[in-house]
Order: C-alpha cells, then sequence, then structure tokens
C-alpha cells in the first residue's frame, strides 16, 4: 500500500470550510432509513479548540468485547461511524481495513462505530468478508454517537471522527473519505509527518 505524501495543502484548505448545520441537499444513502450522506467536509480543530466528547465512547462489540476509546490514550484514535446496510460504507471498507493495518505502527488506532444495524450475524459477515482488523462498537440504537453532540449530525453515514493522544476531540469528516484525506487528517492531528515505512 502507497500512503506517501498526502494532500496536507488541500486537507487544511478544506480544515477552514464551514461546518454543515445540517444534511441538507445531501442524498439519502439507505433507502428509506432516513440516513444521509455528508459532502465530505472535514474540519480540524486546533490544539487549544479540542475537547473531550461529551461522554465515554464504549460499548461492546457484535462478539460481546467491551471496548472503549479511553483503552487507547496516547494513540490517535479514527472512529469510522459505519454500517453494514450502507452502500458507501461497504465501498470503503477495504481502504480503512488497509489503512489501519497500515497506520498501527505509526501509533495509529481504528474503533468504528456500527450503527443502526439491527442483525449482528449480517455486521459479522461482513467485517469477515472484508478483514475488517479492528473492532466496531455494536450501536444499533445510536446511542454512542450522544458522546459526539454538536460535532457529528446523528443521521450523517459514513462520518469520522479523529481524537487526539489525549483523548479529545481534533477533526471530523462528513460522508465518505479517501485515503489521501484520511492520512493528511491523521498527520495534523498527529502534528507531524507519518513514517515511511
Amino acid at each position: 500500500m502507497n500512503r506517501r505524501t498526502p494532500l496536507l495543502g488541500a486537507v487544511t484548505a478544506l480544515a477552514t470550510a464551514p461546518l454543515l448545520a445540517g444534511c441538507a441537499g445531501a442524498e439519502l444513502t439507505s433507502g428509506d432509513q432516513g440516513f444521509v450522506g455528508g459532502d465530505g467536509t472535514v474540519k480540524v480543530l486546533g490544539v487549544a479548540d479540542r475537547e473531550p466528547p461529551d461522554g465515554d465512547v464504549a460499548g461492546e462489540t457484535v462478539d460481546g468485547t467491551a471496548v472503549s476509546t479511553a483503552d487507547h490514550l496516547g494513540k490517535v484514535v479514527v472512529i469510522p461511524v459505519w454500517g453494514s446496510w450502507c452502500g458507501p460504507c461497504r465501498a470503503e471498507a477495504p481502504m480503512l481495513a488497509d489503512a489501519a493495518r497500515d497506520l498501527a505502527d505509526d501509533g495509529v488506532v481504528f474503533l468504528g462505530i456500527d450503527s443502526r444495524d439491527p442483525d449482528v450475524a449480517s455486521v459479522k459477515r461482513f467485517q469477515e468478508r472484508i478483514g475488517i482488523p479492528y473492532d466496531s462498537i455494536y450501536d444499533p440504537d445510536g446511542v454512542t454517537l450522544l458522546a459526539f453532540h454538536g460535532i457529528l449530525p446523528p443521521q450523517s453515514i459514513p462520518s469520522f471522527v479523529f481524537l487526539d493522544t489525549e483523548g479529545n476531540v481534533a477533526a471530523r469528516v462528513l460522508g465518505e473519505i479517501d485515503q489521501s484525506t484520511l492520512y493528511g487528517v491523521v498527520e495534523d492531528v498527529r502534528g507531524e509527518k507519518l513514517s515511511d515505512g
């Protein structure tokens, strides 16, 4: 996997884009489930503007294992908000799986939030088929997302939150993400370039 030189200039420019007030105008991503895809808006916060999530970001995986972002203090945490029912989520999953493996040596961990998926079996099948190497909090009722009130519109799936090494919200992306943007935001959150290895 080649991850050299993400487009930091583009990410920095996008970081000044205004926050979305909602998802008006976006297309539905899941039929009648009422969820909308964001437009890829990137927001990166300066260190002085970062705050922790509003509550614990913790829960259980589909296998019943307890997981929490608190387990990863000292590392950058990428939190994909996704569902196996979401077309864009399925499309970007292989890239995210590769990125999670690639960035592990750089002190970056992924912990997903699987939102609004009513069927545990379908989530397990999807994760196994793609080979997703990271855990996801199973959140069929969307309760875990309350920790990101004011940061993520709860109906915007896929979306991403990035926590810095102190556990503070450092960035978010509304909608699908590409590899260049993902790596660029991680570098901005870390405040340093990723290693070449």
